[in-house]
C-alpha cells in the first residue's frame, strides 16, 4: 500500500468514529492543545478566521469561547460526518459557518481571511506543500497561519501504546493507521515547505501536556474506535478487535493505573506569516 493510498484511507473518519473520537479522545488527546491554540490566535485579534480540519469542533468551540462575537469561525474539515458530530455541540451560534472543504483546494478567493488555524490534521492531507499554498493564498497581507501537528509518536505514551499493541497482532500488513499522524514533526522539513509556499517569520514550539482521563477502558476504546484503527483491524483480523482493545486497556493499566490516568503529550506548534 503505498503512501498516498495509507493517508486517503486514514481520513475516512465516519460511521461511529466522530462520537468515539470527541467522547473518548477528545479530553485526554486534544482539549488541552485546542485550548494552546485557541490562545495564540485569540492574541492575534483576528476578523475571520478559517479552521482546517476540524473534526467534531473541538477546536472551534475553543476559537468561539475565546472570540466570542468579535470573529467569524469557518469551520471546515474534509468528512461530513465529524462536521454533523461538531454541530450538535453549538446552539444558535451566528458566529460559526460549517462546510465540507478539502484544504488542498479551498473554495474561497485570495485574501480572504486573518487567520487560518488547524489542529493535527496537516499530517493528513496527501499534499501537504499544495495545502500550504492555498492556506497562504486565502490569508490576507500580513496574515498567520497557526497549526499543530504531534511531536514523535515515542514521545506520547497512549497512541504509543495502541499503535504497539495493534501492530503485536499481525505477522505482515499490519494496521498502518498511527503512522500517519505522528510523521510530520520534522521541523526543518516543515518549515521549508512553509517558507516555499510563500511564508515568512516561521517559528516553531514544542509543547507538553500531560493527558488525564477517568477510566482506562473509555481511552482504550477511543484509540481503537474513535479513528479508522478499528476498520483496518476488522479488515484482516476481525476476531481479535476486542482482544486488541482489552491488551491496550491492560498495557495503560499497568503503566498508568485504573483511573484518573495523567500520561505525556508532546506536540509542536508553527505559526507562519503572510507577508504584509
Amino acid at each position: 500500500m503505498g503512501k498516498t493510498s495509507i493517508q486517503t484511507s486514514h481520513v475516512a473518519f465516519v460511521g461511529s468514529v466522530p462520537e468515539n473520537y470527541d467522547r473518548f479522545l477528545g479530553p485526554v488527546l486534544f482539549e488541552p492543545y485546542a485550548r494552546d491554540l485557541a490562545s495564540r490566535v485569540a492574541g492575534l485579534h483576528p476578523k475571520k478566521v478559517l479552521e482546517l480540519a476540524c473534526g467534531t469542533g473541538i477546536v472551534t468551540r475553543s476559537l468561539s469561547e475565546r472570540l466570542g462575537s468579535t470573529a467569524m469561525i469557518v469551520a471546515t474539515d474534509l468528512n461530513q460526518a465529524m462536521i454533523d458530530c461538531g454541530k450538535q455541540k453549538f446552539e444558535a451560534a451566528t458566529n460559526i459557518r460549517w462546510q465540507v472543504v478539502d484544504a488542498t483546494a479551498l473554495p474561497f478567493s485570495e485574501a480572504s481571511f486573518d487567520i487560518a488555524v488547524c489542529q493535527f490534521g496537516w499530517m493528513f492531507f496527501p499534499d501537504k506543500a499544495k495545502a500550504f499554498r492555498e492556506s497562504h493564498r486565502v490569508l490576507s497581507n500580513g496574515g498567520s497561519l497557526l497549526f499543530n501537528v504531534w511531536d514523535a509518536i515515542e514521545l506520547n505514551d497512549l497512541t504509543n501504546i495502541a499503535h504497539s499493541t495493534i501492530v503485536s497482532y499481525f505477522k505482515t500488513d499490519p494496521p498502518r493507521f498511527y503512522e500517519v499522524p505522528f510523521s510530520f514533526h520534522n521541523v526543518e522539513e516543515v518549515s521549508a515547505m512553509l517558507e516555499t509556499a510563500g511564508f515568512v517569520d516561521v517559528r516553531a514550539e514544542t509543547i507538553k501536556f500531560k493527558g488525564r482521563s477517568g477510566r482506562t477502558a473509555d481511552v482504550a476504546h477511543g484509540l481503537v474506535h474513535g479513528n479508522p484503527s478499528a476498520e483496518e483491524i476488522l479488515a484482516r483480523r476481525p476476531d481479535k478487535l476486542q482482544d486488541i482493545e482489552a491488551a491496550i486497556a491492560a498495557e495503560i493499566s499497568r503503566l498508568f493505573g485504573n483511573a484518573d490516568i495523567e500520561t505525556s503529550l508532546q506536540a509542536i506548534v508553527f505559526r507562519a506569516k503572510k507577508p504584509s
